[in-house]
């Protein structure tokens, strides 16, 4: 995959039962005000409806946000089903409330980065700036 044109393209999602989403608002919000395009799916999304969105949308990125302690499952679906889709050039990060036990084990799985809180908004959209795409193939 080469260098897309236009801004980058981040879906930030809320999965499964958490209704907190005061968090990944503020994350669109800076990742938009940083020019990116964002795509945020609302609440209780599903991992199957997340990376529908993300491969109807052209997406980049995938950011999820959770606070329900089932980290370790959410990001294993999602991650799973972008291999099934053929679609593992969208990278996923995340953040939330993740032990930091869990994190090694996300990024085995494939999560390319975890935000824990305190985090700076900065910290992100630099982040997702020099990650969300590869660049050109010699």
């Amino acid at each position: 995959m080469g260098v897309a044109a236009g801004p980058i393209r981040v879906v930030v999602a809320k999965p499964g039962l958490d209704g907190h989403d005061r968090g990944a608002k503020v994350i669109a919000r800076a990742l938009r005000d940083a020019g990116m395009e964002v795509i945020y799916t609302g609440l209780h999304q599903t991992p199957e409806q997340i990376v529908g969105t993300a491969i109807q949308e052209d997406a980049d990125a995938i950011g999820l946000s959770i606070l329900s302690g089932a980290h370790n499952t959410l990001f294993a679906a999602v991650i799973d089903l972008l291999r099934e889709r053929e679609a593992e050039d969208i990278v996923v990060f995340g953040g939330g409330i993740i032990p930091e036990a869990d994190i090694a084990p996300l990024k085995e799985k494939g999560v390319a980065e975890i935000f824990t809180p305190g985090a700076t908004t900065q910290a992100i959209v630099d982040w997702v700036r020099a990650n969300a795409r590869q660049p050109a193939q010699a």
